[in-house]
Protein backbone atom coordinates (compact mmCIF):
# COMPACT_ATOMS: atom_id res chain seq x y z
CA UNK A 1 0.00 0.00 0.00
CA UNK A 2 1.13 3.52 -0.66
CA UNK A 3 0.88 6.45 1.78
CA UNK A 4 -2.80 7.03 0.93
CA UNK A 5 -3.68 3.37 1.58
CA UNK A 6 -4.09 2.61 -2.11
CA UNK A 7 -2.89 -0.72 -3.46
CA UNK A 8 0.29 -0.52 -5.51
CA UNK A 9 0.21 -1.79 -9.12
CA UNK A 10 2.16 -4.87 -8.02
CA UNK A 11 -0.41 -5.63 -5.29
CA UNK A 12 -3.25 -5.21 -7.78
CA UNK A 13 -1.54 -7.61 -10.23
CA UNK A 14 -1.04 -10.15 -7.43
CA UNK A 15 -4.70 -9.97 -6.40
CA UNK A 16 -5.86 -10.35 -10.01
CA UNK A 17 -3.56 -13.34 -10.51
CA UNK A 18 -4.78 -15.01 -7.30
CA UNK A 19 -8.45 -14.44 -8.17
CA UNK A 20 -7.90 -15.83 -11.66
CA UNK A 21 -6.14 -18.92 -10.29
CA UNK A 22 -8.94 -19.62 -7.81
CA UNK A 23 -11.49 -19.19 -10.62
CA UNK A 24 -9.62 -21.61 -12.90
CA UNK A 25 -9.36 -24.18 -10.12
CA UNK A 26 -13.08 -23.87 -9.33
CA UNK A 27 -13.94 -24.53 -12.99
CA UNK A 28 -11.65 -27.57 -12.95
CA UNK A 29 -13.21 -28.89 -9.75
CA UNK A 30 -16.76 -28.39 -11.04
CA UNK A 31 -15.83 -30.29 -14.21
CA UNK A 32 -14.36 -33.11 -12.15
CA UNK A 33 -17.34 -33.31 -9.79
CA UNK A 34 -20.29 -32.54 -12.04
CA UNK A 35 -19.03 -33.45 -15.50
CA UNK A 36 -19.17 -29.87 -16.73
CA UNK A 37 -17.87 -26.57 -15.53
CA UNK A 38 -19.54 -23.19 -15.33
CA UNK A 39 -19.37 -20.89 -18.34
CA UNK A 40 -18.70 -17.78 -16.24
CA UNK A 41 -16.72 -17.49 -13.02
CA UNK A 42 -15.73 -14.50 -10.96
CA UNK A 43 -13.71 -14.57 -7.74
CA UNK A 44 -13.53 -11.53 -5.48
CA UNK A 45 -12.26 -10.64 -2.05
CA UNK A 46 -14.95 -9.28 0.27
CA UNK A 47 -12.57 -7.82 2.78
CA UNK A 48 -9.26 -9.25 3.97
CA UNK A 49 -10.66 -12.59 5.19
CA UNK A 50 -13.49 -13.50 2.80
CA UNK A 51 -13.38 -14.89 -0.74
CA UNK A 52 -16.49 -15.22 -2.88
CA UNK A 53 -16.61 -17.26 -6.09
CA UNK A 54 -19.65 -16.76 -8.30
CA UNK A 55 -20.20 -19.48 -10.90
CA UNK A 56 -22.82 -19.24 -13.65
CA UNK A 57 -24.33 -21.85 -15.95
CA UNK A 58 -22.89 -24.95 -14.28
CA UNK A 59 -25.94 -27.23 -14.33
CA UNK A 60 -25.74 -30.57 -16.07
CA UNK A 61 -28.53 -31.46 -18.53
CA UNK A 62 -30.19 -33.58 -15.80
CA UNK A 63 -30.05 -30.67 -13.35
CA UNK A 64 -31.54 -28.30 -15.94
CA UNK A 65 -34.35 -30.83 -16.47
CA UNK A 66 -34.98 -30.91 -12.72
CA UNK A 67 -35.23 -27.11 -12.67
CA UNK A 68 -37.59 -27.14 -15.66
CA UNK A 69 -39.77 -29.69 -13.84
CA UNK A 70 -39.96 -27.31 -10.88
CA UNK A 71 -37.87 -29.59 -8.65
CA UNK A 72 -35.90 -26.67 -7.23
CA UNK A 73 -35.69 -27.91 -3.65
CA UNK A 74 -34.58 -31.37 -4.78
CA UNK A 75 -31.91 -29.73 -6.97
CA UNK A 76 -30.72 -27.52 -4.09
CA UNK A 77 -30.60 -30.56 -1.80
CA UNK A 78 -28.62 -32.58 -4.35
CA UNK A 79 -26.09 -29.81 -4.90
CA UNK A 80 -25.76 -29.21 -1.16
CA UNK A 81 -25.09 -32.91 -0.62
CA UNK A 82 -22.34 -32.95 -3.26
CA UNK A 83 -20.80 -29.75 -1.88
CA UNK A 84 -20.72 -31.18 1.64
CA UNK A 85 -19.27 -34.50 0.44
CA UNK A 86 -16.43 -32.70 -1.37
CA UNK A 87 -15.93 -29.74 0.97
CA UNK A 88 -12.27 -30.58 1.58
CA UNK A 89 -11.53 -30.20 -2.13
CA UNK A 90 -13.17 -26.76 -2.26
CA UNK A 91 -11.35 -25.61 0.86
CA UNK A 92 -8.08 -27.05 -0.45
CA UNK A 93 -8.14 -24.89 -3.57
CA UNK A 94 -8.35 -21.65 -1.62
CA UNK A 95 -5.90 -22.79 1.06
CA UNK A 96 -3.33 -23.85 -1.55
CA UNK A 97 -3.62 -20.67 -3.61
CA UNK A 98 -3.67 -18.24 -0.69
CA UNK A 99 -1.57 -20.16 1.82
CA UNK A 100 -4.21 -19.49 4.46
CA UNK A 101 -6.56 -21.82 6.30
CA UNK A 102 -10.25 -21.69 5.41
CA UNK A 103 -12.12 -21.31 8.67
CA UNK A 104 -15.62 -21.76 7.20
CA UNK A 105 -17.10 -22.70 3.82
CA UNK A 106 -20.62 -21.82 2.66
CA UNK A 107 -22.07 -22.96 -0.64
CA UNK A 108 -25.32 -21.86 -2.25
CA UNK A 109 -27.21 -22.12 -5.52
CA UNK A 110 -30.00 -20.20 -7.20
CA UNK A 111 -31.79 -22.91 -9.17
CA UNK A 112 -33.89 -20.45 -11.15
CA UNK A 113 -30.90 -18.63 -12.66
CA UNK A 114 -28.21 -21.38 -12.45
CA UNK A 115 -25.93 -19.25 -10.31
CA UNK A 116 -23.80 -20.81 -7.58
CA UNK A 117 -21.69 -19.17 -4.92
CA UNK A 118 -18.82 -20.57 -2.93
CA UNK A 119 -17.90 -18.41 0.05
CA UNK A 120 -14.69 -18.96 1.99
CA UNK A 121 -14.07 -17.35 5.36
CA UNK A 122 -10.35 -17.31 6.00
CA UNK A 123 -8.69 -17.59 9.36
CA UNK A 124 -7.69 -14.04 10.28
CA UNK A 125 -4.02 -13.19 9.97
CA UNK A 126 -2.14 -13.10 13.27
Amino acid sequence: MDEQGTATPQEVDTHESVRAEISREMVRLYKDLFGRGPTKVKTEFAGPDTVICTLRESFTPAERAMAEMGEHQRLRDTRAFFQHATEDQFRGIVENVLGRRVEAFVSGVDTELDVSSEVFYLEPRA
